[in-house]
């Protein structure tokens, strides 16, 4: 399974951890196919550690405090799955404690700053296609769309 992370900076093309973390991946892929990322910010961007999204409270219109909001529900981490290690490109279930992860990620954009949130945060895939975009995206930038593939 593989996904698309559109914006107007460019495509990140990511291979989805379907047989080592299902939850999170099917997750996601039901997310993306009805449409929720469609429209949501990257709300956090720290310079050399990640590109946060996937807040419904970011969409234009929205009542929510940015940051808090997700799908109303919270999946388990996957955190003892193969492949948990955050290296730049790594896409990874963000969450506020162990268990509840709804809807946010974030992209790793280096390994230096990111190798203490293995075994914490799931990490469901990698980027294939599109790593020059993690450098240009900012703070405010909108997801256009997630787009799954099979």
């Amino acid at each position: 399974m593989t996904a698309e992370i559109v914006t107007a900076k460019g495509t990140m093309k990511f291979d989805l951890y379907e047989k080592e973390t299902p939850i999170t991946v099917q997750n996601f892929a039901k997310l993306a196919k009805s449409g929720f990322y469609d429209g949501v910010t990257f709300h956090r961007v720290l310079k050399g550690f990640v590109l946060q999204g996937g807040d419904p409270n970011t969409k234009v219109g929205a009542k929510g405090q940015p940051g808090a909001g997700g799908p109303g529900y919270s999946i388990n981490c996957e955190t003892s799955a193969e492949k948990q290690y955050h290296d730049r490109g790594v896409l990874s279930m963000a969450h506020r404690g162990k268990n509840t992860g709804g809807s946010q990620f974030f992209v790793c954009m280096t390994r230096d700053m990111t190798k203490h949130l293995d075994g914490v945060h799931t990490c469901f895939g990698k980027i294939t296609s599109g790593e020059e975009v993690i450098d240009d995206i900012r703070e405010g930038d909108i997801i256009e769309k997630v787009i799954v593939h099979d």
